[in-house]
């Protein structure tokens, strides 16, 4: 039985490393049969997963040898870290490698919504030269809302504080002093305030029981008419339904989404209207943080499988 259990399509340099010194057994679809995956676990001493593999207390059961579970990204929301906990496994994932693409990302689709550019690079490829049709908007000078201060609302408030936005957060688990919020000279606000006075809302929170639907009808009431909401962190925190609504009453001016509460989603008016950009979760997804995650995951897994303790353990209370 082989030594690490590769339960997604993950691949790299990383992976050739690890396997140059373990026997690592590569099934990119074995998340897909959870019989089959629990049968090929029950020797292995290591599983690596993306986000579409469900490791919980029972799949965890079968794993008799297990001592790490690798999660190449940043959530969590398919490992059940208690039970791992409790099975004695150690959970370790990559909380920054992939931060810089989804920054990124959330800049892009803000631009691209502030200033047309799908819409009116359909209509010009249509042959059309309507420019009239497509006056924009300045982000210069506007506010830029986080909600949720971490990594990636971090990375993503200073690219926003490049273009000459004041920077707006908002997140519990920082003080107000914080220094990462000192560097992009932001202010520190409560949800309600935030959402009342920013241009443009970025939201960069993980999915946990106090997330979910956090962003809901009341929460869409309170933003700009002109506001662009932007969801690049996980789509159970919205209500697609009240975001659904409030776009079609014209109470927001847009909304750039890279994640949903269902993936993949089932259609909906939401891909119907012109001031909405959907993308299928690809924050992550460039060569440049692939090589980083997947380097960092196959560093951690080989630690532990020496005896060595992971750079990026998640510590459960």
């Amino acid at each position: 039985m082989p030594d690490v259990l590769i339960a997604e399509d993950i691949r790299g340099n990383g992976v050739d490393a690890l396997s140059a010194r373990f026997d690592v057994s590569f099934q990119p679809d074995l998340w897909r049969d959870p019989v089959r995956l629990a049968t090929q676990l029950g020797e292995a001493r290591a599983l690596i997963v993306r986000n579409q593999t469900t490791v919980d207390a029972a799949l965890l059961r079968s794993a008799k040898k297990l001592l790490v579970i690798g999660r190449a990204g940043v959530g969590l929301d398919n490992v059940d870290v208690a039970a791992a906990t409790r099975a004695g496994t150690v959970v370790t994932y990559t909380p920054d490698q992939n931060a810089i693409s989804v920054a990124e990302l959330a800049i892009g689709l803000m631009i691209s919504l502030a200033r047309n550019i799908p819409a009116a690079s359909a209509d010009t490829q249509g042959g059309k030269w309507s420019r009239r049709r497509f006056w924009g908007t300045e982000l210069y000078g506007k506010s830029f809302g986080i909600i949720g201060a971490g990594r990636i609302g971090f990375l993503t408030a200073r690219r926003a504080q490049a273009l000459g936005m004041k920077i707006l957060a908002c997140d519990p688990l920082i003080s107000r002093d914080n220094v990462l919020l000192s560097e992009l000279s932001a202010e520190s606000l409560s949800l309600e305030d935030l959402l009342t006075r920013a241009d443009v809302i970025s939201c960069h929170l993980p999915a946990t029981p106090k997330t979910t639907k956090l962003l809901d009808a009341a929460c869409f009431a309170r933003m700009k008419p002109t506001a662009i909401f932007l969801n690049t962190s996980r789509g159970q925190v919205v209500d697609e339904a009240a975001l659904l609504a409030a776009l079609k009453r014209g109470e927001l001016g847009g909304a750039g989404l890279d994640v949903r509460a269902k993936e993949p989603p089932e259609v909906s008016e939401l891909e119907k209207l012109p001031n909405v950009l959907l993308t299928p979760h690809i924050g992550a997804l460039t060569y440049e943080a692939q090589d980083r995650v997947t380097a960092a995951i196959c560093e951690d897994v080989a630690r532990v499988l020496d005896g060595k303790a992971p750079f990026y353990a998640v510590r459960h209370c």
